[in-house]
């Protein structure tokens, strides 16, 4: 039931009448809120004066501080020489799974080889430069059958003859086209291509591209006529406008009601209303994606549903800057405007003033200047008075201009380029260009490369890998012999711009300038200065430096043997030291068994020394009792020996223990033995009894 109703108040209306109502209201819009900021930009990046520009009515010097032209450009310079600084600015990334890398390699040097002939470089530097100045850049991209001419020969005459000739080859071509701010529009709500409802490109073109795209079937074959002028359109509005021969051409991309489109297809033929709509579109959507150009507002050369395989817009756009909700961003331009706008109301005051104190005046009495004579001051001039001159003219001037103004000019320069960020060499005095300590240098340049590599992270996501990917697929559909079809994932190989790699190469001489030259991570650090630099023979250099720091096979050997040996003789010495030490371990535990037999030959000697030559009887006995005492009396002063010399001996003390606990078993031990007929020899100290 909505569909019907959508139908029946737009049945009366046409496709190219849709399209147009919706362009006039966003014209409007765009007219209303950025045109004006837009043109004034312009004129500031250029330099061109207006009479809207005047900071005050009796302003007369028309001069413009170059200030924010430096900025913009040193921005896109930065911007460009980090994308395609290194030559190679992308890179394709295949399935994991798909183990074959050849055609990899192979896409990627096939799109180089086109992007270069394209000159897509130049058309993506122009994008940069639309958006430092008005904040968005925005470009088209273009699909065109070109005819390629190869020189070639051929044989005649039975092959006896060569001729000479050229080849003509059929060729599909993806273009970028910059599209200025003026010449885009874009529904208001939107903050991106893909969520509007659609944009369009409305220019002026020449008349025979209408005429050859009309010869090739591309566009309907209708009268065109000539386009009516309008000056808001027009890509320079300070020359004058050429209104011959050319063509206001609205290219429309976005969507559109269902049955006006099929209403637009049913004027062609049947076979081209079968190619342009598909027979498994789902009919119960209002809207279809689809491309729609209007020539001079009202005449309509083509209509048909999107034909791309991927259903993708060809319009590619990115913010310099983001400004939140919005689709038009924020560029160096805008940051700068005041503070250019200040400077340059300085400069023309000093200029005005100037013109009031160089210039000579002369303060002269009229009444007595004779009548007809021309009061002008020029060198050789004679002024006639009736009367004394020096009564009559009197040199005037307006004092000095003050020195003030320039020191107030560097500051105002000073603050464009710290609301850019666009500072160089020579840019803020005593902060970038050595006055200034290395901590604040590095500070300074770690602030500016910040911003940079966030709007070149912007330009990348935004606007360059959607541009490859959708050029990328535009060969894949129209040219699969020469790009084969799969699932490509692109990235950028965008590097530091020039700023950011001084700032690298000099920290990088500063670490090498820590090291010994026998380092390995010298040679590192070398490759990578030599890596940052924009040297032509970089990558030879490069190759040098990895072959010198390649091994030479004769002296690894020789340093391997040389190692061996080491080794060998470590092993030995740790063999012999290892020897030395159980040889000392055995001598140790030798001399500890030595020790601990000690007390116990003591005890022997103590035992035979009682036990020897004692026969049975009282007397006898006594001599035993003697004997003992005379015994421990002698061990103990061996025990005082032993301490006063450091070596106290445990073993004696526990000696003496177990004699004390043995004494009440030596009397069978002396009864046994009372009966032995001859005596051993006398211990020593001991005195010699009666038998």
């Amino acid at each position: 039931m909505l569909l019907e109703d959508k139908q029946e108040l737009t049945i009366e209306q046409d496709l190219e009448g849709w399209v147009i109502d919706k362009c006039t209201s966003w014209r409007d819009h765009f007219e209303s809120n950025y045109s004006e900021k837009f043109d004034e930009y312009y004129r500031l990046w250029r330099g061109q004066w207006a009479v809207q520009d005047k900071t005050r009515q009796t302003e007369r010097s028309k001069i413009i501080s170059p200030a924010l032209q430096q900025a913009v450009e040193s921005s896109v310079a930065e911007l460009e020489e980090a994308t395609f600084g290194r030559g190679k600015w992308f890179d394709i990334e295949d399935d994991v799974a798909d183990q074959e890398k050849r055609d990899i390699a192979m896409l990627r040097e096939v799109l180089y080889k086109d992007f270069k002939k394209n000159k897509i470089r130049k058309s993506v530097a122009e994008c940069l430069i639309n958006a430092a100045v008005f904040g968005t850049g925005i470009a088209e991209v273009v699909l065109e059958e070109e005819k390629e001419f190869q020189p070639a020969t051929q044989p005649v005459m039975g092959g006896d003859l060569q001729a000479v000739g050229v080849n003509i080859v059929d060729k599909t071509c993806v273009k970028l086209r910059p599209v200025m701010p003026q010449n885009f529009l874009i529904d208001p709500l939107a903050t991106s291509i893909e969520e509007a409802l659609g944009c369009a490109v409305d220019e002026f073109v020449p008349t025979h591209l209408v005429d050859q795209l009309q010869e090739q079937g591309v566009y309907r074959n209708v009268y065109v006529g000539s386009a009516a002028p309008d000056f808001d359109i027009e890509p320079d509005k300070d020359l004058s406008v050429f209104e011959d021969d050319k063509v206001r051409l609205t290219k429309y991309y976005g969507l559109v009601p269902r049955h006006l489109l099929k209403a637009a297809q049913e004027e062609e033929e049947a076979e081209e209303v079968e190619e342009l709509v598909a027979p498994d579109e789902d009919e119960d959507t209002y809207y279809v994606e689809a491309i729609v150009v209007i020539a001079n507002d009202g005449t309509l050369l083509k209509a048909e549903a999107n034909p791309y395989m991927m259903g993708d817009r060809p319009i590619v756009a990115f913010p310099w800057d983001v400004v939140p909700s919005r689709f038009w961003g924020r560029g160096v331009c805008e940051k700068g405007y005041n503070s250019q706008k200040a400077l340059d109301a300085e400069i023309r005051a000093r200029i005005d003033a100037l013109a009031l104190t160089i210039h000579p005046m002369m303060a002269i009495d009229a009444t007595r200047m004779p009548r007809g004579s021309r009061a002008e001051v020029r060198a050789g001039k004679t002024i006639l008075t009736n009367g004394n001159p020096a009564e009559v003219l009197q040199p005037l001037n307006f004092g000095n201009v003050s020195q003030v103004t320039f020191a107030q000019a560097a500051e105002l320069q000073k603050m464009v380029q710290t609301a850019t960020g666009a500072i160089d060499s020579a840019g803020i005095s005593g902060s970038i260009n050595g006055e200034s300590t290395a901590a604040g240098i590095s500070m300074s340049l770690g602030a500016i490369i910040k911003r940079h590599k966030r709007t070149l992270i912007n330009f990348q996501e935004s606007f360059l890998i959607p541009f490859i990917t959708k050029a990328a697929h535009r060969y894949m559909q129209f040219n699969p012999e020469r790009y084969p079809v799969a699932d490509y994932k692109f990235h950028t190989s965008s590097s530091l711009g020039i700023i950011a790699r001084e700032y690298e190469v000099t920290q990088l001489v500063q670490l090498l300038q820590t090291m010994q030259q026998d380092n390995p991570m010298y040679s590192q650090l070398i490759m990578s200065i030599v890596d940052n630099m924009n040297l032509s023979n970089r990558e030879e250099l490069i190759m040098s430096l990895q072959q010198a720091n390649q091994p030479n096979p004769q002296a690894q050997q020789a340093q391997q043997a040389m190692q061996q040996a080491q080794m060998a003789f470590q092993q030995s010495q740790t063999a012999a030291l290892q020897g030395q030490a159980t040889e000392s371990q055995a001598r140790a535990k030798k001399l500890a068994a030595e020790a601990q037999a000690v007390p116990q030959e003591l005890e022997i000697d103590r035992i035979k020394a009682i036990t020897t030559n004692i026969k049975e009887g009282d007397a006898d006995d006594k001599e035993f009792q003697k004997r003992l005492k005379i015994s421990e009396q002698l061990l103990k002063e061996r025990e005082v020996a032993v301490k006063e010399q450091g070596k106290p001996n445990a073993d004696t003390a526990q000696v003496q223990r177990s004699n004390r606990a043995s004494q009440p078993s030596l009397q069978p031990n002396i009864q046994e033995t009372s009966g032995i007929g001859s005596r051993g020899p006398r211990p020593q100290g001991i005195p010699q009894g009666e038998a």
